[in-house]
């Protein structure tokens, strides 16, 4: 245990020697969860050591590169690669189940909205390689949600400043709101869906 505090100590070190871009590969590897390296971003900021736009962009950056490396893994690799290797970032096997469950019932669009749903957040590109969505609407989808993510964790950061640590606890409430919030889109999505067959089908 004491080990594995020292190598995240190292690696925040490194990533602050970095700057931006450690920032961006730290999201890149996923070995520490997105929420705590952009809150680190956002104490970084406070620190005055980089900007809050610089650490957003970057931070964007490599969420997105992130969930494209899943991606192609979905789409080249499958799901026995995902459940045999996906524990190393953070992807279980009921994650991969839940994830492919909202994508065949809600379809593409999903991508955007599950991002702010702990638990199929990360693993909601697995079935989107895996139906070879198109990679360019993916990147999209996945940018539009990754930028608030990052922008709220790096504000949250940033106002904690040396007591960044607490993150979990402060951003508890947020993110309860934007679960809520994200929950409602989809409902508001699945219904324009439903319309828009139901009127094709009226037509036909």
């Amino acid at each position: 245990m004491h080990l594995i505090s020292d190598l995240i100590s190292q690696l925040f070190e490194w990533i602050q020697s970095l700057g931006y871009f450690g920032i961006m590969i730290g999201l890149m590897i996923e070995v520490i969860p997105s929420e705590i390296v952009l809150a680190y971003g956002g104490y970084l900021v406070w620190d005055g050591q980089i900007n809050f736009v610089g650490a957003v962009v970057f931070g964007t950056i490599g969420g997105v590169i992130a969930q494209v490396f899943v991606y192609w893994i979905g789409r080249y690799g499958g799901r026995p690669v995902l459940e045999r290797y996906g524990k190393y970032i953070f992807i279980k096997k009921k994650h991969i189940d839940h994830s492919e469950e909202w994508f065949n019932k809600y379809g593409t669009g999903v991508i955007f909205t599950a991002r702010f749903i702990p638990v199929v957040r990360h693993a909601i590109s697995v079935p989107a390689g895996i139906s070879r969505m198109p990679l360019g609407k993916f990147i999209l989808l996945t940018t539009l949600a990754v930028i608030p993510w990052s922008c709220l964790f790096v504000y949250l950061g940033m106002t904690l400043g040396d007591k960044w640590k607490d993150i979990d606890e402060v951003a508890a409430q947020y993110t309860h709101e934007i679960i809520l919030a994200a929950l409602a889109m989809i409902i508001i999505y699945f219904l324009f869906k439903w319309y828009k067959s139901k009127k094709r089908g009226s037509e036909v």
